[in-house]
Protein backbone atom coordinates (compact mmCIF):
# COMPACT_ATOMS: atom_id res chain seq x y z
CA UNK A 1 0.00 0.00 0.00
CA UNK A 2 1.34 3.22 -1.02
CA UNK A 3 2.13 5.62 2.05
CA UNK A 4 1.43 9.64 1.50
CA UNK A 5 3.11 12.58 3.56
CA UNK A 6 0.16 14.93 3.96
CA UNK A 7 0.57 18.61 5.39
CA UNK A 8 -2.89 18.13 8.03
CA UNK A 9 -3.92 21.46 10.12
CA UNK A 10 0.46 22.99 9.94
CA UNK A 11 1.65 19.42 10.59
CA UNK A 12 3.20 16.97 8.75
CA UNK A 13 1.40 13.27 8.63
CA UNK A 14 2.22 9.35 7.03
CA UNK A 15 -0.40 7.56 6.26
CA UNK A 16 -0.41 4.53 4.22
CA UNK A 17 -3.46 4.08 2.72
CA UNK A 18 -4.75 3.40 -1.27
CA UNK A 19 -4.39 5.88 -3.51
CA UNK A 20 -7.76 6.08 -4.07
CA UNK A 21 -8.75 6.11 -0.54
CA UNK A 22 -10.74 9.70 -0.42
CA UNK A 23 -9.19 12.27 1.79
CA UNK A 24 -12.42 12.54 4.36
CA UNK A 25 -11.94 8.86 4.97
CA UNK A 26 -8.11 9.40 5.88
CA UNK A 27 -8.73 12.67 7.96
CA UNK A 28 -11.39 10.44 9.96
CA UNK A 29 -10.33 6.92 10.19
CA UNK A 30 -6.81 6.99 9.69
CA UNK A 31 -5.76 10.02 11.52
CA UNK A 32 -9.30 10.51 13.58
CA UNK A 33 -10.12 13.91 12.85
CA UNK A 34 -13.92 13.48 12.67
CA UNK A 35 -15.31 16.87 12.83
CA UNK A 36 -15.38 16.53 8.91
CA UNK A 37 -18.60 14.65 8.20
CA UNK A 38 -19.70 12.39 5.65
CA UNK A 39 -23.12 13.24 4.42
CA UNK A 40 -23.78 12.18 0.42
CA UNK A 41 -20.46 10.75 -0.83
CA UNK A 42 -20.91 12.38 -4.17
CA UNK A 43 -19.77 15.98 -3.14
CA UNK A 44 -22.61 17.57 -3.08
CA UNK A 45 -24.06 18.51 0.68
CA UNK A 46 -20.88 20.00 1.74
CA UNK A 47 -21.06 18.38 5.46
CA UNK A 48 -17.12 16.84 4.19
CA UNK A 49 -15.72 20.55 3.43
CA UNK A 50 -11.98 21.16 4.29
CA UNK A 51 -9.41 23.53 2.73
CA UNK A 52 -7.03 22.52 0.28
CA UNK A 53 -4.30 25.37 0.14
CA UNK A 54 -7.13 28.04 1.30
CA UNK A 55 -9.71 26.77 -0.92
CA UNK A 56 -12.93 25.07 0.07
CA UNK A 57 -12.66 21.27 -1.02
CA UNK A 58 -15.18 18.35 -0.87
CA UNK A 59 -12.89 15.76 1.11
CA UNK A 60 -15.51 12.66 0.01
CA UNK A 61 -14.82 13.09 -3.93
CA UNK A 62 -10.65 14.14 -3.41
CA UNK A 63 -8.54 10.82 -3.49
CA UNK A 64 -5.40 10.92 -1.05
CA UNK A 65 -3.44 10.72 -3.70
CA UNK A 66 -4.33 13.93 -5.61
CA UNK A 67 -3.42 16.11 -2.31
CA UNK A 68 0.51 15.90 -2.40
CA UNK A 69 2.23 19.11 -0.73
CA UNK A 70 -1.14 21.09 -0.37
CA UNK A 71 -1.72 22.49 3.27
CA UNK A 72 -5.45 20.31 4.21
CA UNK A 73 -7.67 22.37 6.85
CA UNK A 74 -9.77 20.93 8.61
CA UNK A 75 -12.24 22.28 11.78
CA UNK A 76 -10.14 20.97 14.07
CA UNK A 77 -7.34 23.44 12.64
CA UNK A 78 -9.17 26.49 12.13
CA UNK A 79 -8.75 27.55 15.60
CA UNK A 80 -8.27 24.70 17.97
CA UNK A 81 -9.02 26.95 20.77
CA UNK A 82 -12.50 27.67 19.44
CA UNK A 83 -11.25 31.41 18.38
CA UNK A 84 -12.02 31.96 15.02
CA UNK A 85 -14.43 34.84 14.34
CA UNK A 86 -17.34 32.16 12.75
CA UNK A 87 -16.70 29.94 15.65
CA UNK A 88 -17.77 32.91 18.14
CA UNK A 89 -20.34 33.58 15.76
CA UNK A 90 -21.44 30.37 15.74
CA UNK A 91 -21.95 30.28 19.30
CA UNK A 92 -22.93 33.70 20.28
CA UNK A 93 -25.93 33.25 17.71
CA UNK A 94 -26.41 29.66 18.32
CA UNK A 95 -25.87 29.14 14.55
CA UNK A 96 -26.79 25.12 14.37
CA UNK A 97 -30.18 23.26 15.32
CA UNK A 98 -28.55 19.81 14.92
CA UNK A 99 -24.72 20.80 13.61
CA UNK A 100 -24.32 17.94 11.04
CA UNK A 101 -23.15 19.92 8.23
CA UNK A 102 -21.95 22.97 10.57
CA UNK A 103 -18.41 21.88 9.99
CA UNK A 104 -18.84 22.08 6.17
CA UNK A 105 -20.59 25.56 6.67
CA UNK A 106 -17.89 27.10 8.69
CA UNK A 107 -15.05 25.94 6.38
CA UNK A 108 -17.10 27.32 3.35
CA UNK A 109 -18.26 30.23 5.02
CA UNK A 110 -13.96 30.78 6.44
CA UNK A 111 -12.84 30.76 2.75
CA UNK A 112 -15.59 33.31 1.68
CA UNK A 113 -14.44 35.78 4.31
CA UNK A 114 -10.53 35.27 3.72
CA UNK A 115 -11.39 36.37 0.02
CA UNK A 116 -14.30 38.70 1.13
CA UNK A 117 -14.37 40.41 4.66
CA UNK A 118 -17.13 42.27 3.89
CA UNK A 119 -19.90 39.78 2.14
CA UNK A 120 -23.01 40.91 1.61
CA UNK A 121 -26.24 38.42 1.55
CA UNK A 122 -26.31 37.95 -2.15
CA UNK A 123 -22.13 37.20 -1.75
CA UNK A 124 -22.75 34.71 0.87
CA UNK A 125 -26.01 32.80 -0.43
CA UNK A 126 -24.23 32.58 -3.74
CA UNK A 127 -20.96 31.19 -1.50
CA UNK A 128 -22.77 28.90 0.66
CA UNK A 129 -25.57 27.77 -2.51
CA UNK A 130 -23.47 24.24 -2.28
CA UNK A 131 -23.52 23.49 1.47
CA UNK A 132 -26.72 21.95 2.13
CA UNK A 133 -28.31 22.07 5.99
CA UNK A 134 -31.33 19.45 6.85
CA UNK A 135 -32.25 21.43 9.58
CA UNK A 136 -32.73 24.73 7.11
CA UNK A 137 -30.93 27.12 9.32
CA UNK A 138 -29.84 29.25 6.53
CA UNK A 139 -30.99 32.01 7.53
CA UNK A 140 -28.94 31.83 10.98
CA UNK A 141 -25.91 30.78 9.11
CA UNK A 142 -26.01 34.01 6.93
CA UNK A 143 -26.54 35.66 10.41
CA UNK A 144 -23.52 33.96 11.98
CA UNK A 145 -21.20 35.22 8.61
CA UNK A 146 -22.39 38.81 8.85
CA UNK A 147 -21.43 38.53 12.72
CA UNK A 148 -18.00 37.02 11.90
CA UNK A 149 -16.96 39.39 9.60
CA UNK A 150 -17.98 42.21 12.31
CA UNK A 151 -16.03 40.19 15.08
CA UNK A 152 -12.62 40.72 12.50
CA UNK A 153 -13.08 43.61 11.95
CA UNK A 154 -12.90 44.49 15.31
CA UNK A 155 -9.80 45.67 16.61
CA UNK A 156 -7.81 43.53 18.18
CA UNK A 157 -7.92 45.40 21.66
CA UNK A 158 -11.64 45.18 21.60
CA UNK A 159 -11.93 41.52 21.04
CA UNK A 160 -9.69 40.60 23.71
CA UNK A 161 -10.54 40.92 27.52
CA UNK A 162 -7.69 41.70 29.55
CA UNK A 163 -6.66 39.89 33.09
CA UNK A 164 -8.31 42.07 35.80
CA UNK A 165 -10.24 44.42 33.86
Amino acid sequence: MPQYRLNINGSPREVEVAAETPLLWVLRDTLELTGSKYGCGIGACGACTVHLNGVPTRSCMTPVSTVGRKQVTTIEGLDPKGRHPLQQAWMELDVPQCGYCQAGQIMSAAALLQENPRPTDADIDGAMAGNLCRCATYLRIRAGIHRAAEIAAQPAAKTSKKVGA
